[in-house]
C-alpha cells in the first residue's frame, strides 16, 4: 500500500472512530457486533475443493424425493450410515457416508452459470470495478504456505474462469492452473544445462538491479518472488509431487481415466506434500437435455474419482487435516422439462464437505417434498464459505483492503454453521 493509500485508510479509521464511535472492525465488519465465533482448536490445515462446473442436480444426487413426480427415473440407494440414502448412481460414496457431511438446504441468488460460479467462489456478487479473492487465495494469504517450495494454490481443470482466483491481492496469491492432470507440470525443467543457466540468472539480476532499486513496489517485488519460487521449484525433489504417473496403474485406475478422476489423484500427490489448497473442476452438469441419460456417466464419473480420494486421505492419516468440498453454482429444477431435462435453480440446493473436523454421517437441512425450497436449515453461500473458512483457521471477520481502499473479508456477510462441526 503507497502513502497516499495509507492515509485516506488512516483517515477512514479515525473518522470512524470519531463520529461514529466504533473502530474500522466495527465500521466495515459487522455493524458493531462481533458475531464471529472463537477459532478452532485443531483447525484443518489444507483444502480440496471440488468443483462441478454447470449446476449439479441435488435431486439426482444427494437430496432424492423418492415417490414424488419431480424425482423422475433416479433411484435411492442406502449407504453405510442408517437413515441417509442417496442416488444409485453414486455407489462408492454411500460406502463412505460415515464421512459424509451433507448439506441440502443451500440457497443462493444467482442463477446464471457465471455470476453463480463467481459468487460460490468468492461470496461476493460479481462487478465489473473490481475482481475478488477466491478461498484459496485467503487461505495462502493469512495462513501463509505449508511447503516453502511449492504454490500454496493450484487449480486443476479447464472449465471454470473462477478457480480459487488471487482477485485484488498480490499476484503471488493467483493459483498455479494445470489444464491435463496427465501432462503434470509442463516446462519445469531448463533447456539448458546448469552452469549456462546459472549465469543467465545471475545476469537477468544484473540487468534488473537498477530497476528494482528505483522501482520496488509490492507488484514488482511479488513477481520477483514468483519467478524465485519457479527457479527454486525446478531444482526440488516437491517436483515430482505434479508427476501422477509415478503411481501404480492399480492406483490410477482406482480414481478413473477420466481428467476429473486424474485431477483427483494429482490432489491428493499435491495434498501429501503440503500443498494449502487444490481445486479440481469437473464440467458437463448444464443437463437441460436429457438429464437421466446424461446423470449416470458424470455421476459415474465423479463416484469413483470421490471415493478414491477419500478413501486415500482416510489411509494416509490426511482426512482429518484436510477439508473436502464438493459443491457446484446452483441446483437443478425439481420439475422435469419438456426435453427430460432441468434447468438454473438457486433456490435451494445441495453441497458435500468431508473431514477436517466436519461431522461425518451427516445430512443438513431439509428441502420441501418436492425439492423445490429449503424448509429447515437454509444456509446462504457466504454462510457455506464462512464454515468452510472458519475450518481452516481462517478468521472471518479479518478485514483486508482493495487497493481503492474498501474493506473485504473471506465471506462477506457470512456466518460460520457450527452445527456442521464435530
Amino acid at each position: 500500500m503507497n502513502k497516499s493509500d495509507f492515509n485516506r485508510r488512516r483517515f477512514l479509521e479515525l473518522a470512524a472512530g470519531s463520529f461514529l464511535g466504533v473502530t474500522s472492525y466495527d465500521s466495515f465488519g459487522a455493524a458493531g457486533e462481533k458475531s464471529a465465533p472463537a477459532p478452532l482448536t485443531n483447525p484443518a490445515k489444507q483444502l480440496i475443493y471440488l468443483y462441478m462446473e454447470g449446476g449439479m442436480s441435488h435431486i439426482d444426487t444427494f437430496d432424492l424425493k423418492t415417490g414424488h413426480e419431480n424425482q423422475g427415473s433416479t433411484t435411492p440407494l442406502n449407504t453405510n450410515v442408517e437413515g441417509i440414502r442417496i442416488s444409485s448412481h453414486l455407489p462408492n460414496l454411500a460406502k463412505h457416508a460415515e464421512k459424509l457431511c451433507i448439506v441440502n438446504s443451500l440457497t443462493s441468488t444467482a442463477g446464471d452459470h457465471e455470476k453463480g460460479n463467481y459468487f460460490m467462489h468468492t461470496s461476493y456478487q460479481q462487478r465489473a470495478t473490481i475482481r475478488h479473492p477466491g478461498l484459496g487465495a485467503w487461505h495462502h494469504k493469512l495462513r501463509g504456505k505449508l511447503n516453502p517450495t511449492l504454490p500454496a494454490s493450484v487449480f486443476i481443470g479447464k472449465e471454470s474462469r473462477f478457480h480459487g482466483s488471487g482477485g485484488f491481492f498480490e499476484p503471488e496469491f493467483e493459483p498455479l492452473a494445470i489444464n491435463e492432470p496427465q501432462s503434470g507440470l509442463k516446462y519445469a525443467h531448463s533447456l539448458v544445462n546448469e552452469d549456462r543457466f546459472a549465469r543467465r540468472i545471475s545476469l537477468a539480476h544484473d540487468i534488473d538491479a537498477e530497476f528494482i532499486k528505483r522501482y520496488h513496489p509490492k507488484s514488482v517485488r511479488a513477481y520477483g518472488d514468483m519467478y524465485a519460487d519457479a527457479v527454486r521449484l525446478m531444482d526440488s525433489p516437491d517436483l515430482s509431487a505434479f508427476n501422477i504417473h509415478k503411481e501404480d496403474a492399480t492406483t490410477r485406475d482406482r480414481y478413473g481415466k477420466e481428467p476429473f478422476g486424474q485431477g483427483c489423484l494429482l490432489a491428493r500427490r499435491l495434498i501429501e506434500r503440503n500443498v494449502r489448497t487444490v481445486e479440481v473442476s469437473f464440467g458437463g452438469w448444464d443437463t437441460h437435455q436429457n438429464n437421466f441419460t446424461s446423470l449416470p456417466e458424470l455421476c459415474h464419473t465423479m463416484d469413483q474419482a470421490v471415493a478414491a480420494l477419500l478413501d486415500d486421505l482416510h489411509r494416509l492419516g490426511k482426512l482429518q487435516d484436510t477439508i473436502v468440498v464438493l459443491t457446484t453454482e446452483f441446483g437443478r429444477t425439481p420439475l422435469i422439462n419438456q426435453n427430460v431435462g432441468r434447468d438454473h435453480y438457486p433456490q435451494a440446493f445441495t453441497s458435500v464437505v468431508a473431514g477436517g473436523g466436519f461431522k461425518g454421517g451427516y445430512v443438513h437441512g431439509k428441502t420441501s417434498e418436492g425439492a423445490e425450497e429449503v424448509i429447515e436449515g437454509a444456509m446462504t453461500i457466504p454462510d457455506f464459505n464462512a464454515t468452510i473458512a472458519h475450518g481452516l483457521g481462517i478468521p472471518v471477520d479479518h478485514v483486508l483492503y482493495s487497493p481503492t481502499v474498501r474493506p473485504f473479508t473471506v465471506a462477506h456477510k457470512g456466518k460460520p454453521q457450527l452445527a456442521l462441526f464435530s
